[in-house]
């Protein structure tokens, strides 16, 4: 699956850069990944805003509101950009530091975090300074050492989409593979994982597929490859070497939670056997949750979800930046923890779990 927006803007900055003048001038040519059609090109002035661009009527969407139509439409455009420097933010407890080279995804996850963080404008936005932004990350590993620095480059997107475009993703795995006090660690739900089969990665990069049951992907991950899909681009990276893990989230628990995770488990066991015999597999598992605002921005793109985001049933939290979250109780996290680690180890006897929140 790759990704084709229908608008492309740049940053006025994003033309001093070499990858920036170079994805421009290509663009308005009219290249585009393969298959793709041509979508319009456009540069930013100075502080310019992007255009509102709402999606267009498609067949099942005469019902949405205005505020989906304008979610799906910025969902669709592109921006390059530049990161300006900045600390690196910190990211418990999958790694110590984001590393920045993407905001944002074109899919269309219902419960996904990211609605909240990226608040009314969640365009994709890849940034073109990537040599600077791995410059900053040395840094951090330079200034840590000899401990070993661990970068996670998804924790505010997807970068697998944007990847045709701009190559940082590869740029970063062989940046990585070349230091011994630092790993990476990305994960994604898209496919297209080609040109990352050949980067020199020197097993410092763990690419874990965010997968989830069938039912669930088929209700509320829109706009995303499948389970098998995902399940047969793991199986292609860990035959180029790379260290693999699964990303089980969010784990929805109803009256048939267990027969659903079960089935998905029996998916990814049944397709990725070969990979037990090389580093161990690891898994993250996180439940659902949710926070009133990310609540009140997903009813209003749509109306009609069926996300379970009712308070009553749910535990009330307050989280690490300071806002409230809903989120399952103590009994029902010690059913989930219990059931992932038995089921996981009875299919994966070398897997690693790293958490399960």
């Amino acid at each position: 699956m790759v990704f084709v927006p229908r608008r492309i803007f740049f940053e006025e900055r994003a033309l001093e850069y070499d990858l920036g003048i170079e994805l421009y001038h290509r663009l308005a040519r009219g290249w585009l990944p393969e298959g793709a059609a041509r979508v319009e090109v456009g540069v930013l002035p100075s502080r310019g805003r992007i255009p509102r661009c709402d999606a267009p009527g498609e067949a099942g969407t005469e019902d949405w509101t205005p505020e989906q139509r304008a979610y799906v439409g910025a969902k669709r455009t592109l921006v390059f950009a530049v990161r300006r420097k900045a600390p690196f933010a910190t990211c418990r407890p999958s790694a110590d530091y984001q590393l920045p080279l993407v905001s944002s995804c074109p899919g269309l996850c219902e419960y996904c975090y990211l609605q909240t963080t990226l608040g009314v404008r969640p365009y994709v936005r890849a940034y073109v300074n990537v040599d600077e932004i791995l410059g900053w990350a040395d840094e951090y590993i330079r200034g840590r050492a000899p401990r070993v620095t661990v970068f996670e480059g998804s924790a505010t997107s997807d970068p697998v989409p944007v990847e045709p475009y701009t190559g940082a993703l590869a740029k970063a795995i062989e940046f990585f593979g070349k230091r011994d006090f630092a790993r990476f660690r990305f994960a994604t739900k898209f496919t297209d994982v080609r040109s990352l089969l050949r980067a020199d990665h020197r097993g410092h990069t763990r690419v874990r597929f965010s997968v989830n049951a069938v039912r669930v992907i088929e209700t509320y991950e829109r706009g995303t490859p499948g389970l098998s899909a995902r399940v047969e681009a793991a199986r292609m990276m860990a035959a180029a070497g790379y260290p693999i893990g699964f990303l089980i989230a969010p784990v929805f628990v109803d009256a048939d939670w267990r027969h659903a995770y079960l089935d998905m488990l029996d998916s990814i066991a049944g397709a990725v056997d070969s990979l037990r015999s090389g580093e161990p597999m690891t898994f993250e598992v996180i439940t659902h949750r949710f926070t009133p605002r990310a609540r009140s921005l997903i009813l209003a793109r749509r109306p009609h979800s069926r996300l379970p985001m009712e308070a009553e049933g749910r535990k009330r939290r307050m989280g690490q930046f300071g806002y409230i979250k809903y989120v399952y109780g103590k009994d029902i996290l010690l059913e989930v923890e219990e059931f992932f680690r038995r089921e996981v180890a009875s299919r994966f006897p070398r897997a690693v779990i790293e958490y399960v929140i």
